[in-house]
């Protein structure tokens, strides 16, 4: 490695950006696909098998495995429960690979999943879907998930860059390829500039602009960021998931907004107010087994009504279907709510909406390539394969689908591919310059200006919205990005500086909030995740378009394109030959 300007010069041939479920399946296939020779290095911002969200997946991973169930239908279901804004090709493929990334989790990877009395796969129960398909390892899935890919890419001789944080995507000099991506060597504080011929960014979401949040508080929406000041579209901003169930405990503690999983309310789990009232057939037929954007507006609207808890949520109750067997049935969820004080299997438990998963992200064709020729999007940082609304057990299968199409994509693509791209080396001074920013101010604190984002936006770009509250939400967070420029963070030490890494991750949530509040102003329907009360109303599902932002200098601008409806329309279904049939209704 050399050295210019203070930043160490790497390269490799295919780069990939985070260790979840998405990055870590992209390197065994790229290993796999790629020519004999080929450097193959993934970095992540902690360390492999430790970080990011699939870790954290407990209810399952849907694949339609037969016993009625098909790919057909798992498709129809996506679509309906996208509300017909899913990119069609990408859900589709979602739902065709699932069966075959099962089958190589199990066979391959050597995943132990859960299986019924005659050998087969248990699946069970998820809101919004027409069948039981959610393959599971108890009420832990991730854990085991995570856990054996991690094996596999330990015996593996990849390049690891761990503790690496990758700041900026840069480009080549005419913008229109990436030369490779800078990094901040965590435990040193050096930059370093990796050059590759591919990247795949696969560093996942996690919506923690939120005061209630379910991912762990490192996951801070960096790959959007960088992809927006790279110029690259963003799909479905406004589309940010709340998992009705987090658990609340106080704001003494990092547990409160961690998940309590749908398999709860598959099983027969009960929703109270603070009253003891079984509350959600008020508000849907379905009752606790509604879809989860459903259900949270039901829970946020008790909340408002103040029908609340001690800690100002709901209960959700289970000791009705008899303690011993949750404890048997749920016993990650038990042992969870115990840490907290609380006894599912016994007692009741309270829970409030928690932002969890993020819909929208680069656009992406269903290959994992982007406009920008050598950058490749997996996992949650990419959009479209959900629409407006993920279905519970989408996501682990999203990431793991597509981590291994990018992968395969990836190692194909390099044979076309010559020598290694020049980098733009005046934006990437620009990004070492952007990040060093705080180090010359004055050290303040920056934890207590994250709270404030939070309840900015939980409060006016949250589970309910209006176009005056999400007015005021992209003016507060300009004054909390326009604050947070002027705080500094002690640069006398930079190896392990970690309260400089809680700046850049607030500068990112910043510059992302900020797109989901434009992008929410710009969907006057309400769709999914997305409620508006001025505008409560769905909108005709044939004139379906999604919102896409682009960075055009300072400002952000929103814009819409048509849902192409590529395999289904709205008002048809498909049956397992293939076959559109016209619906009565529309989904």
């Amino acid at each position: 490695m050399s050295s210019n300007h203070g930043i160490e010069r790497h390269d490799t041939d295919i780069l990939i950006l985070g260790t979840g479920g998405a990055g870590l399946f992209a390197a065994l296939h790229a290993q796999q696909s790629a020519p004999a020779g080929t450097r193959i290095t993934i970095a992540v911002k902690g360390l492999i098998g430790k970080c990011g969200c699939t870790r954290m997946v407990q209810g399952g991973y849907n694949v339609a495995l037969g016993g009625g169930d098909t790919v057909e239908r798992h498709f129809m279901d996506t679509i309906v429960g996208g509300k017909w804004l899913p990119d069609q090709d990408m859900a589709w493929k979602l739902c065709e690979q699932a069966v075959v990334r099962v089958r190589e989790l199990e066979n391959e990877v050597g995943c132990f999943f859960d299986r019924n009395a005659d050998g087969t796969l248990h699946q069970k129960a998820f809101a919004g879907q027409t069948a039981d398909r959610t393959v599971h390892k108890g009420d832990l899935t991730g854990i085991e998930i995570i856990n054996r890919l991690m094996e596999q890419i330990l015996s593996r001789p990849l390049e690891k860059l761990q503790e690496h944080r990758a700041i900026g995507l840069i480009p080549t000099r005419d913008g229109a390829s990436l030369a490779g991506v800078l990094f901040i060597d965590m435990r040193s504080g050096r930059f370093r500039f990796v050059r590759a011929k591919t990247v795949l960014m696969a560093t996942g979401g996690g919506p923690t602009m939120y005061k209630f949040h379910t991912p762990s508080g490192d996951k801070t929406m960096d790959g959007l960021a960088m992809a927006l000041r790279a110029g690259l579209s963003l799909r479905d901003m406004e589309m940010v998931q709340f998992h009705p169930t987090g658990l609340l405990a106080g704001e003494h503690t990092k547990m409160t907004g961690t998940v309590l999983e749908e398999g709860l309310r598959g099983a027969g789990g009960q929703l109270l107010n603070g009253a003891d009232q079984r509350f959600m057939f008020d508000y849907d037929a379905q009752g606790e087994r509604a879809t989860r954007d459903v259900v949270s507006r039901s829970i946020y609207a008790e909340m408002r009504k103040s029908n609340v808890t001690e800690n100002g949520g709901v209960f959700i109750s289970m000791s009705h279907l008899g303690p011993e067997n949750v404890r048997r049935k749920f016993p990650g969820m038990v042992k969870r709510c115990a840490d907290s004080g609380f006894d599912l299997a016994a007692g009741k438990v309270e829970v409030v909406p928690t932002a969890h998963y993020f819909m929208g992200g680069v656009v992406v064709d269903p290959d994992t390539r982007t406009e920008m020729e050598g950058l490749y999007v997996a996992g949650e940082d990419a959009g479209g394969a959900h629409g407006s609304n993920r279905l519970g057990g989408n996501g682990v299968a999203n990431s793991t689908v597509y981590g291994g199409v990018a992968g395969d994509v990836m190692g194909a693509d390099i044979r076309k591919m010559g020598a290694l791209r020049d980098p733009d080396e005046t934006v990437l001074n620009r990004e070492v310059e952007r990040a060093c920013h705080p180090l010359s101010r004055k050290p303040a604190r920056i934890q207590e200006l994250r709270k404030t984002l939070q309840d900015v936006m939980w409060e006016d770009v949250g589970v309910m919205r209006t176009a005056p509250g999400m007015e005021r939400g992209v003016r507060r967070v300009g004054e909390i990005s326009s604050e947070l420029m002027e705080l500094g963070v002690d640069g006398s030490n930079l190896a392990f500086n970690l309260t400089w890494h809680d700046w850049l991750n607030l500068r990112s949530l910043c510059d992302v909030s900020e797109v989901v509040a434009k992008a929410g102003l710009a969907r006057e329907n309400s769709r999914g995740a997305h409620f508006r009360e001025d505008f409560p109303e769905a909108g005709a599902m044939e004139d379906s378009y999604f919102t896409v932002a682009r960075k055009r200098g300072n400002d952000v601008e929103v814009g819409r394109e048509d849902v192409r409806f590529t395999i289904v329309r709205p008002g048809e279904t498909i049956l397992p030959e293939g076959e559109p049939e016209t619906l009565v209704e529309a989904g």
